[in-house]
């Protein structure tokens, strides 16, 4: 009974929060981007520097995994290469500056480095490789501009000159935004709240502890579904390093946790054909993978 009612205790707890979040962020990614011209804007993530401008967007911005889909979506809607966006989508949620500083604090700063050069790189390798192929065949229709909370410009109604008004449209735009993926968000946060309520931590130990040669992928492997909230990564992962598991173990789950939510595949599918998101989960493992082994391989 205690486990029914923690599962549905994270579900409310999660579902609110990333009700919230969604619309707050899409709110004010509305609300700047009506103060930004669409073509300036993606041309400022489109150039040469793109992927690097993408990726230090995405270490600054304090987003879970979820929370970055509305900025995604402004991205798209701007006009930003396909590129530069997919760097932004897998960098945000793994250099959130609380798992950052999660890192420092519970492995050292040298960890730290570590940490923030194999996500950041990964990343922007990641964002160049799916533009290589080509993977805005895969980018679903996307609103109308002046019907999608992150388009700036409009086709219908002027863009309001008051500041007031630029909010309250703002405002409506991200709720018609969130009316789109609120299926994908229920659906998958039913899927997470199962598999955090009924998944024992001792469990993903035995899978991942210090005997098993492949604990590092199997880590990052468990760590996708589980989404680690940054919330949990520091008690969750003082607890696997106490009970034996190797600091690259715990890194490669916090990777995997962090960086790829089963809550946000689903969102992502509103955005994105299914090649797509399963592009950007695969690439999220085997950052968490190459992170591992980078962690055993330099902190012995």
């Amino acid at each position: 009974m205690n486990t029914l009612l923690d599962t549905l205790d994270y579900f409310g707890f999660i579902f609110l929060e990333l009700v919230v979040l969604f619309l707050s962020i899409s709110t004010a990614i509305s609300l700047i981007l009506q103060y930004i011209p669409r073509e300036k804007f993606g041309r400022y993530l489109s150039g040469r520097a793109g992927y690097f401008m993408a990726a230090l967007l995405g270490s600054i911005t304090p987003f879970c995994a979820c929370s970055t889909i509305p900025l995604t979506l402004g991205l798209l809607n701007a006009g930003v290469s396909i590129g530069p966006v997919l760097t932004f989508v897998l960098v945000s949620p793994l250099l959130n500056p609380i798992i950052v500083g999660m890192v420092w604090s519970l492995m050292g700063w040298k960890a730290c480095l570590i940490y923030f050069f194999a996500c950041f790189g990964s990343a922007m390798a990641g964002g160049w490789l799916m533009k290589i192929f080509h993977a805005e065949r895969y980018v679903r229709k996307l609103a109308e501009p002046g019907t999608s909370c992150c388009s700036g410009e409009s086709s219908g109604p002027a863009v309001p000159a008051a500041f007031r008004g630029k909010l309250k449209k703002a405002f409506f735009d991200a709720y018609g935004d969130l009316q789109r993926v609120l299926i994908y968000l229920i659906v998958g946060t039913a899927i997470g709240a199962t598999i955090y309520g009924y998944i024992p931590q001792e469990w993903i130990v035995s899978l991942a502890g210090p005997e098993n040669r492949f604990a590092i992928p199997v880590a990052a492997l468990v760590g996708v579904p589980l989404y680690i909230r940054a919330e949990s990564a520091i008690p969750i992962g003082l607890a696997l390093v106490q009970k034996g598991m190797s600091l690259g173990a715990v890194i490669a789950l916090i990777i995997g946790g962090a960086g790829m939510a089963i809550p946000e595949m689903s969102m992502l599918l509103s955005i994105f054909k299914a090649r797509i998101v399963a592009a950007i989960v695969a690439l999220i493992f085997f950052t968490a993978v190459i992170g591992g082994y980078l962690f055993d391989l330099l902190l012995v």
